[in-house]
């Protein structure tokens, strides 16, 4: 894919226009936003997404924008994912809702800076070293076992328990108060620290740990990297909003772990495909577009799995009769205590 100099400046200039102006307003105006005003920025994301993507199908040809658009599902899915996490983090580090936009734009954007670094350092490898890809899937597959045994052993994850937050938590003053992203302030002269710190580390950690899985999964679909960043780009656009529509709905998609699971194993075994035919072990490689439709009905499948099962679980509790309370027992007479 021959993507020019124009292109990519004016890629990282929209993106980081796009960043300041979300800090900017944020920072003016700490509030939760309304469903409305999330349902419109986030129909502005995805539209930027979607015209993207034309525009990558148009001028650089059909393979690239299938690759774009399958890149982008996946990159969207795994941060669906992540969003579980987030909403536990704010939970457990009692984060008030008019200061969580200011904590998600913060993890968005160290997730670009972490998720641009690990771009960079894959595509040296893969370009060097062709047998980085049996370690990348072998990785994803890994992954995806561990997404199927979390699920089956219902574990949940506390990423607030990490051992560089409890660290920090106990070698700083951290106070209670939250100042938006007001980090610290001395009080009678003493340095405090807000909680924001630890929350902002703490979404560092966690964006870290989630750029380990999604990067190599997206390599597996394009080893291009102007469309492996502006997948992640796109994909992380919209979380802060879809963290506030969605927050109940998220609680409701219960097989969404077994649905990436099984998308992260699909892609893990592409790239070892790959693999083997670089090294001309077999002929054939996974079509994008085959790795395109076993996404959409993947997660077509997990949605409405996950939305009948709960579905019909609360329409369960709400039918189950309620046992009345046991009369209480008339008092003892002293003929009966006597015996």
């Amino acid at each position: 894919m021959d993507v020019s100099t124009l292109e990519w400046g004016i890629t990282l200039a929209v993106t980081i226009g796009v960043l300041l102006f979300d800090v900017v307003v944020i920072a003016r105006n700490p509030h939760e936003p309304s469903i409305r005003e999330c349902a419109v920025a986030l129909s502005v994301y995805v539209g930027a997404a979607v015209a993207f993507g034309a525009w990558v199908w148009i001028y650089h040809g059909h393979d690239f924008g299938i690759e774009f658009y399958t890149g982008w599902l996946v990159e969207y899915s795994l941060s669906v994912d992540n969003l579980f996490v987030f909403i536990v983090l704010m939970a457990a580090l009692n984060v008030p809702r008019k200061y969580q936009q200011e904590a998600l734009m913060v993890g968005i954007i160290l997730a670009l800076v972490f998720r641009g670094i690990f771009i960079a350092v894959g595509y040296t490898l893969i370009d060097r070293f062709v047998w980085v890809f049996f370690i990348f899937g072998a990785f994803l597959v890994y992954t995806a076992y561990g997404l199927v045994k979390s699920y089956r052993t219902h574990e949940d994850e506390h990423p607030e328990d990490n051992r560089i937050i409890r660290f920090a938590q106990s070698h700083l003053n951290v106070g209670e108060e939250y100042r938006g992203l007001r980090l610290w302030w001395k009080d009678n002269g003493v340095r405090v620290f807000s909680p924001m710190v630890i929350v902002i580390l703490a979404l560092g950690l966690t964006d870290i740990l989630f750029a380990l899985d999604s990067i190599p999964a997206i390599f597996g679909i394009t080893q291009e990297p102007y469309l492996v960043f502006t997948a992640n780009v796109f994909a992380l656009m919209g979380l802060r909003q879809l963290y506030f529509l969605l927050g109940g709905l998220l609680k409701r998609l219960v097989y969404l772990s077994l649905g990436l699971s099984f998308i992260l194993a699909w892609i893990g075994v592409k790239l070892v495909i790959h693999a083997l035919h670089e090294y001309h072990v077999v002929e054939f490689e996974v079509p994008t577009l085959m790795s395109l439709a076993v996404i959409l009905v993947t997660l077509a499948v997990t949605a409405v799995a996950s939305l009948r099962k709960t579905g019909v679980e609360a329409v369960t509790e709400e039918q189950r009769p309620e046992v009345p309370p046991a009369p209480p027992k008339p008092p003892e007479s002293a003929e009966d205590r006597s015996g």
